[in-house]
Parts: C-alpha cells; sequence; structure tokens
C-alpha cells in the first residue's frame, strides 16, 4: 500500500500556491493596500454631489461697443447700440472669468423672446486664460 502523497505526482496549483504565498506574501498586502487605496480615491469622487451644487456664473458676450460719453448720455428707450458682433458670429461662453466654449447664438424654440447659445466648440482648460 502506498503512502499519501509518496509517489502522486507533484499537483501545479499547490505548488504555485505555496511559491504565491512564499514569493508574494510582502506583494500581496501591497496589493491590498493598493486596491484600499483605490477603493478610498473612488469612493471620494463619487461624493461630488456638493460640488455639483456650487453656483457659477455663466455669461455669454454678443458683443461690444465702444462710444463717447455724449453719445452715452443721449441713449434712451428704444436706443439700438450697434456691436462688433454680426450675426452668425460666434460667441464665446464664460464661466467664472474663464471661456469654456464657443457656440452660435439661437432663438430659444418655446419662446421667440429668449436666446440661447448653441455650443459648438469647448474649449481647452490647459492655459486657463480662454487664449487660443
Amino acid at each position: 500500500m502506498k503512502q499519501p502523497f509518496e509517489s502522486d505526482p507533484p499537483n501545479p496549483s499547490a505548488q504555485n500556491a505555496s511559491e504565491t504565498a512564499k514569493l508574494g506574501g510582502s506583494s500581496f498586502g501591497k496589493l491590498a493596500d493598493l486596491a484600499a487605496r483605490a477603493a478610498e480615491e473612488t469612493s471620494r469622487l463619487t461624493n461630488l454631489e456638493p460640488i455639483l451644487r456650487i453656483p457659477v456664473t455663466v455669461q455669454v458676450l454678443l458683443g461690444s461697443a465702444t462710444m463717447p460719453v455724449a453719445d452715452l448720455m443721449k441713449l434712451g428707450r428704444g436706443a439700438v447700440i450697434p456691436l462688433d458682433h454680426r450675426v452668425g458670429e460666434q460667441v464665446e461662453v464664460d464661466v467664472n472669468g474663464r471661456i469654456v466654449a464657443r457656440g452660435a447664438v439661437v432663438v430659444v424654440e418655446d419662446e421667440n423672446s429668449r436666446f440661447g447659445v448653441s455650443l459648438t466648440e469647448i474649449v481647452g482648460g490647459s492655459t486657463g486664460d480662454g487664449e487660443a
């Protein structure tokens, strides 16, 4: 009668497990630490609700004009000030003082008395000053 494990071929999965335990004991600990840190980071990043509620100021500059103070003083109700932008030219979308996008002015469908901006380009934030 043969003794247990005496002439049986070695079990490769058992050998791999023991080698992993010998070689990777500290590696497993490092991996576990890394996984724990990744889980913390994910948890921190998914809790964005307070940040998403922060109000920001969005402005769209339709154009500008330069005039002497005398002409400014003559302006009254119904006066028209010609701007330097033409119809169909792109406008810049400014969020808290930084240009974040460009777009075209459109009339909002449900109310003809309101305008909106159809975004055509998102400006990269690498420089942060809005210049391209």
